[in-house]
């Protein structure tokens, strides 16, 4: 592999991500939700960064680049609406490159949770690093995006290869089963997250995931298939993600 990645808590439930390119040496911080939890694994790891690619603007994403670029000089790349809470040297949009090394990483259009979002993905290495648009059985919620929007962004990334490896920024998966098992009764999903809920039990992280494992169990790129149980029958795919995602929001489980 190419790309080694480094996975660490930080915040309430965030995850950060510090990724080092084999063939240089380069590193990169996949968005900035803790500036100092971000030093230290540099430091345990005896890496230096060079790169801060955000996947939106929200303050658990961003709000450490300020820091990170005054101590490292970093360079910031990341949609334009970052732009609005935090230093940016790169604007980039869907369809972009962004080098890191011999690593090449794919933009890809990821609105919705906010319509800026966008996705880093290393097709080289079937790696993905989705900010807060995918999560492991979940997806964002629809801060400033429409119900049109998100779902063409989810079919992006279930377009993926089925093996990608899928590196979301919460863990947010036990909650995500307990809503998805309110709606769906199906063997594997019933089988995974009885496996999520003994990890979180032993304080294990259930995130990275896969585009397989999304496709075959997440209630949100399934809503076609589900939103018959929520009383929405004949909607289009956008209008049954919009009715799965508002049960989600008034979910009490």
């Amino acid at each position: 592999m190419a790309l080694t990645v480094r996975q660490f808590p930080c915040l309430s439930d965030n995850y950060g991500f510090l990724v080092r390119d084999a063939a240089s040496g380069r590193v990169a911080a996949i968005d900035t939700p803790d500036a100092e939890a971000i030093q230290r694994e540099l430091s345990a790891a005896g890496w230096t960064l060079d790169l801060i690619l955000n996947t939106h603007w929200h303050p658990d994403h961003a709000g450490g680049n300020a820091a990170l670029k005054a101590a490292t000089g970093a360079e910031i790349v990341g949609p334009a609406e970052v732009a609005r809470i935090a230093p940016l040297d790169r604007t980039i949009v869907a369809g972009d490159r962004v080098a890191l090394g011999e690593t090449s990483f794919e933009v890809i259009d990821a609105g919705g949770h906010t319509l800026g979002h966008i996705a880093y993905f290393d097709a080289t290495d079937r790696i993905a690093f989705v900010g807060d648009s995918l999560f492991a059985l979940g997806c964002g919620r629809m801060f400033e995006g429409d119900p049109v929007q998100f779902w063409g962004s989810l079919q992006r990334l279930a377009a993926l290869p089925d093996e990608t490896v899928v590196y979301c920024a919460h863990e947010y998966t036990a909650a995500n089963a307990r809503f998805a098992l309110s709606l769906d009764d199906d063997p594997a999903l019933v089988a995974r997250t009885e496996a999520i809920f003994a990890a979180r039990e032993c304080g294990e992280p259930t995130v990275p995931t896969t585009i397989a494992a999304e496709k075959a169990t997440n209630p949100f790129l399934r809503a076609p298939k589900l939103a018959h149980r929520l009383g929405v029958v004949g909607a289009s795919d956008a209008e049954a993600f919009a009715a799965v995602r508002a049960a989600k929001d008034g979910f009490q489980g």
